[in-house]
């Protein structure tokens, strides 16, 4: 019994030490979101004025989200989705869980990420197949040729491998003409795919994976009894030519170069996100949705029907303030 306290202490002090290093960021509003199908918000983007969502329960819709109270408004805008194209990449296995999963959600496409270009295309990344779908401003939707090279380098990287562990988010260059997905985790990691002339997605010099990785990660000391759990992406924004994650099980946002995505430094939110009214009865952290500016950040919660210890049962979004010196500054 004693060395069992003994090594809960220790794995305090460890925890501690690994967080120390990056600095908090400030929550500056709450925001409750109504009208989304059992609180699964799966990412943001922001296209002009407009911010945007998707649930992984809805294939034939997005929501329109309007800010302008403190509880927000999701509001539907239906798309017809053409079939998605040849989905080879993906094992028998693999196909048999995504039905399933599918039944259970009550959508089979499962979309996890959202992003917009500077002509405000919206870009969504679905889970299940590992392809894009694009939505003109007009509504008009058809899902990407991208060349199986994409999926095929990321399974011999070590990702895309186990079902409901494949990509999580994606950000779109303002010219529409660079995509770069993060695998979740199990390997988690980056990809890359440009846009040929021919409009075909390919791999820049028939590289698409920037990096993989795998590990565990111990959960920041704010969270209940932390754990050592599976590193993760959740999300991906692109802000002023830098790349970042939404780190969901370390509660953190961090920062990648562009080009190689090697990562430069990490903020957390674990200190407001895990104040004990905003707890969720989860071994896991809950925040699927990233969106930088250069004021601050929108994070969003995939609360999954779950209630939080206040008793909200919404999704929830928070602004946090950029950290200080903007974040571009280094450590």
């Amino acid at each position: 019994m004693k060395l069992n306290h003994f090594a809960a202490g220790l794995l305090l002090v460890c925890n501690s030490l690994v967080f120390a290093a990056d600095p908090e960021l400030r929550l500056l509003s709450e925001h409750p979101v109504n009208g989304m199908k059992g609180g699964n918000l799966s990412g943001l983007a922001q296209c002009g004025q407009t911010l945007w969502t998707v649930s992984d329960r809805d294939d034939n819709q997005i929501y329109r989200l309007d800010t302008r109270a403190t509880v927000w408004q999701a509001e539907t805008v239906p798309i017809t989705v053409p079939p998605v194209p040849d989905d080879s990449g993906r094992s028998l296995f693999m196909k048999m869980r995504s039905a399933l999963a599918s039944l259970v959600r009550g959508a089979s496409l499962d979309y996890e990420g959202i992003s917009c270009d500077g002509a405000g295309n919206r870009y969504i990344v679905s889970e299940t197949y590992s392809a894009v779908l694009k939505v003109t401003p007009q509504g008009e939707a058809s899902w990407l040729a991208i060349n199986p090279l994409m999926v095929n380098s990321a399974r011999a990287k070590g990702m895309l491998l186990h079902a409901n562990a494949l990509f999580e988010g994606l950000a779109v260059d303002p010219d529409g003409g660079w995509i770069r997905l993060v695998a979740e985790r199990e390997r988690r990691g980056m990809v890359v795919i440009g846009r040929s002339p021919d409009n075909e997605w390919i791999c820049p010099f028939y590289l698409c994976v920037m990096f993989s990785e795998d590990g565990l990660e111990l959960q920041p000391p704010q969270f209940p009894n932390p754990q050592w759990v599976a590193r993760d992406f959740s999300d991906l924004a692109l802000h002023q030519r830098k790349l970042f994650t939404l780190d969901r099980n370390a509660f953190k946002i961090c920062r990648h170069r562009l080009v190689t995505g090697t990562l430069e430094r990490c903020w957390s939110f674990a200190a407001e996100a895990l104040v004990p009214h905003r707890q969720y009865p989860s071994r896991h952290g809950m925040v699927e949705a990233l969106l930088v500016d250069e004021k601050g950040a929108w994070i969003g919660v995939d609360n999954n029907s779950v209630t939080r210890a206040d008793g909200e049962s919404r999704p929830i979004v928070w602004r946090f303030a950029a950290p200080e010196g903007g974040w571009d500054a280094e450590p």
